[in-house]
């Protein structure tokens, strides 16, 4: 018996031509989606290590002080990372930041904050987004911070002012949903190892059904004030299939008060 051998990005295609589709024709994105993997710790590969914020041990790295008591819930656990070709481009001035970042990562990684988590960040975070889409429209609404986007088909031109989830204008390139998001205000980071940008962030989202169940999706970041060349990441999406599925309140402001403004209080929490 011979086998034969599917490419594919031919499977990928027949998948998305017998998708369920609009009214105009286009792949229908409604639903849940998630990421699974560990690219909210790294979206570079990397190994295992004791904490997502280190110091020097006598023989080797060990959970810095401020973290020390999260133990295993605060290490980082292996992935094979997502960025096409391993590593990010940084400029050696921005890794330096970066590595700076990653020392400090309690006092600076915004998602600690509860602050907007940005883009391309908010996909693939731990929590699940929803996709509304219509003949017209597409709108994502995300469970972590409650964030949202509504997407553009319209270019209104530069963004008025500078935003945590920027400006995001979409187009359809055959059964690609294909978003072009700037106007960011340089304070988000990719993930929780220091991986930072400047305002002039650039990202290039493209979102394709590779089956009723799964999307392929991938992003270009480009921003010359922090990297030496365009880089890209890539991973699946899948869609949450419980009957009951939805996204919950995790609507975390309140939940940061007092690591935020504690310290005014009229008598201070012990801490």
């Amino acid at each position: 018996m011979k086998i034969f051998a599917v490419p594919l990005l031919m499977l990928a295609g027949a998948a998305a031509a017998s998708a369920q589709r609009l009214s105009n024709g286009k792949p229908d994105f409604n639903g849940i989606w998630q990421a699974i993997g560990s690219a909210h710790y790294d979206v570079e590969r990397h190994i295992a290590r004791a904490s997502l914020m280190l110091r020097d041990g006598p023989h080797g790295p060990l959970p810095a002080v401020p973290v020390l008591r999260l133990g295993a819930v605060g290490a980082v656990p292996g992935g094979m990372g997502v960025v096409d070709g391993g590593k990010i481009p940084y400029k050696p001035e921005a890794q330096a930041k970066r590595e700076e970042n990653r020392k400090n990562w309690i006092d600076r990684d915004p998602e600690v904050k509860c602050y907007l988590p940005g883009i391309p960040r908010a996909t693939y975070m731990p929590y699940p987004f929803q996709i509304i889409q219509n003949a017209g429209s597409v709108f994502f609404a995300y469970e972590y911070a409650g964030a949202m986007r509504d997407i553009y088909f319209k270019d209104p031109g530069p963004a008025e002012t500078d935003s945590w989830m920027g400006q995001p204008v979409g187009r359809w390139e055959g059964d690609t949903l294909v978003i072009v998001s700037t106007g960011f205000n340089g304070d988000t980071w990719f993930d929780r190892s220091g991986t930072h940008h400047s305002n002039q962030l650039k990202v290039t989202e493209r979102f394709t059904l590779t089956g009723p169940n799964h999307i392929r999706y991938e992003a270009v970041m480009e921003d010359p004030e922090v990297f030496t060349a365009p880089w890209k990441i890539s991973l699946p999406l899948y869609r949450r299939m419980e009957p009951d599925a939805r996204i919950m309140d995790f609507k975390c402001v309140e939940f940061v008060e007092e690591l935020i403004y504690g310290e005014h209080r009229r008598k201070p929490l012990s801490r």
